[in-house]
C-alpha cells in the first residue's frame, strides 16, 4: 500500500471531509499540520503547486484535495490509487 500524506489545518471543514474519507477506508496516513508553520505550507505549495488545503498526495502521485480525492472515490479509481 503506497505512502498517503495529507497537509491539512485544524479548522479546515475540507480537510476534516478528506480524512473521514480515508479513515472510513481504514487507510494510514500521515498528517502535515500547517497552521502556523510558514515553511510546511511553502514546501507543500511548492510540491503541489497550490496553497489551498488540503493537499494529498498517494504515493508519488499528488490527488489534489478535498473534491478531487472524493471524485476518485465517486469514479470507482480511489480504491485501485491505494492499493497500487
Amino acid at each position: 500500500m503506497p505512502n498517503v500524506v495529507i497537509y491539512t489545518t485544524a479548522w479546515c471543514p475540507f480537510c476534516i471531509r478528506a480524512k473521514a474519507l480515508l479513515d472510513r477506508k481504514c487507510v494510514a496516513y500521515e498528517e502535515v499540520p500547517v497552521d502556523g508553520n510558514p515553511s510546511l505550507r511553502a514546501e507543500m505549495a511548492s510540491k503541489a503547486g497550490r496553497t489551498s488545503v488540503p493537499q494529498i498526495w498517494i504515493g508519488d502521485k499528488h490527488v489534489g484535495g478535498c473534491d478531487e480525492l472524493h471524485a476518485l472515490e465517486r469514479a470507482g479509481r480511489l480504491d485501485p490509487l491505494l492499493q497500487a
